[in-house]
């Protein structure tokens, strides 16, 4: 084979070739609800929180895996996984939800439903600071770091928005629920499987093969061209880790499985990064004794975040906390395409859950007996 003749700059070349190329801009994929990530170029799509996907650099890239740690009673961390699945619904994205103690068909069924108002003459004061007031005496009582915040937009967006918000106080309609393509996996309904040599308990080795048949079958890798447009695989994982899916990492400080979950983990991710879809996974974190195995767990995830209920703890009569219903933590970011993952401006966080909508708020330091609203969705 001849090498290939190189040019020298401003130089001319028989047959009309030339060493100069013209420089094409690649295509991004245009998928139904993503966007992609203003820092990274990442495709993203909204977790169905907007106050969340703030929180974490502006949503959920494509091909990662969120960890949320449950609440004590699985009330709120539950919340959040119906959240992520209406949205998918919303977007026509397809869904995968796994679940070891409810049905998924019960859970889909308690989707909450999605707000359509048109509301898109109201003016979005998104990103803009707001600036104090140094002769107005209520503007000292917040910390001076918080004056200056920028605020969100807190009123119902419409659905021609990254994100759509929910009203809680009504499930989804059977005919928008129906239209969404949705395979579900159902641990006591499955059939122990064969695991051979594989280091993982039955249930999550089940588990791991019908994530990676649905991806191979249905085109999320590439292997098999999608039919129609390009669409997102939305994989919710419930409360993995407990007794439910044959583990034993919640019942002893030296459980026999103590690899099981870190495994399965390890392995869910190589799927993610090579396949559009996302996956969100519930884990009882207050139940797991060892803490160096949740150390792992939370390593092996892209983005962790932890949920702290007030319910039934001393914080639930504190004055200071009477208008939230708990903590939220920010335990890992992403490092995409990156050396350094994005910091969000505080860590102060607390949710609440109202009528129509979950929000997440910034809590000022404890010595401040106020609050001020920084993210609401």
């Amino acid at each position: 084979m001849a090498a290939p003749v190189r040019c020298m700059a401003g130089s001319s070349s028989t047959g009309n070739t030339t060493s100069f190329q013209k420089k094409t801009r690649s295509k991004l994929v245009s998928i139904p609800g993503t966007r992609p990530s203003v820092q990274n170029g990442q495709l993203l799509l909204s977790s169905g929180v907007s106050s969340l996907d703030y929180v974490i650099g502006g949503g959920l890239a494509v091909g990662t895996l969120l960890l949320v740690e449950e609440d004590r009673y699985d009330s709120y961390s539950r919340m959040l996984l119906k959240y992520f699945l209406a949205e998918g619904v919303v977007c026509g994205h397809e869904l995968f939800l796994a679940s070891a103690r409810d049905h998924p068909d019960e859970i889909m069924q308690e989707l909450p439903s999605p707000i359509m108002d048109d509301i898109s003459s109201l003016k979005i004061s998104e990103g803009q600071p707001q600036q104090s007031d140094p002769e107005n005496p209520d503007t000292m009582k917040i910390a001076w770091r918080y004056q200056n915040q920028p605020r969100v937009q807190t009123a119902l967006a419409s659905s021609l928005r990254f994100g759509h918000y929910y009203d809680v106080s009504k499930t989804m309609e059977p005919e928008l629920r129906q239209a969404a393509k949705c395979h579900s996996f159902y641990q006591l309904q499955e059939t122990p499987a064969t695991t051979g040599s594989s280091p993982l308990p039955s249930p999550y080795h089940a588990l791991l093969k019908s994530i990676q048949t649905v991806i191979r079958k249905e085109g999320f890798d590439g292997s098999t061209p999608q039919s129609k447009v390009r669409n997102v695989l939305r994989l919710g994982l419930h409360s993995l880790g407990s007794v439910l899916w044959g583990d034993d990492v919640c019942l002893k400080d030296n459980p026999t499985h103590c690899h099981a979950l870190t495994t399965f983990l390890y392995a869910l991710r190589a799927l993610l990064r090579t396949s559009l879809s996302v996956a969100m996974v519930t884990v009882p974190s207050h139940l797991i004794q060892n803490r160096a195995v949740m150390g792992r767990i939370i390593k092996l995830s892209d983005t962790a975040i932890a949920l702290e209920s007030f319910r039934g703890s001393e914080k639930e009569t504190n004055p200071l906390y009477k208008d939230y219903h708990g903590l939220l933590h920010v335990r890992q970011l992403p490092h995409l395409n990156c050396l350094s993952c994005e910091v969000p401006d505080t860590k102060d966080l607390a949710f609440k859950l109202k009528r129509k909508q979950f929000t997440i708020e910034l809590q000022t330091p404890e010595d401040q007996p106020h609050w001020t609203s920084f993210i609401r969705g």
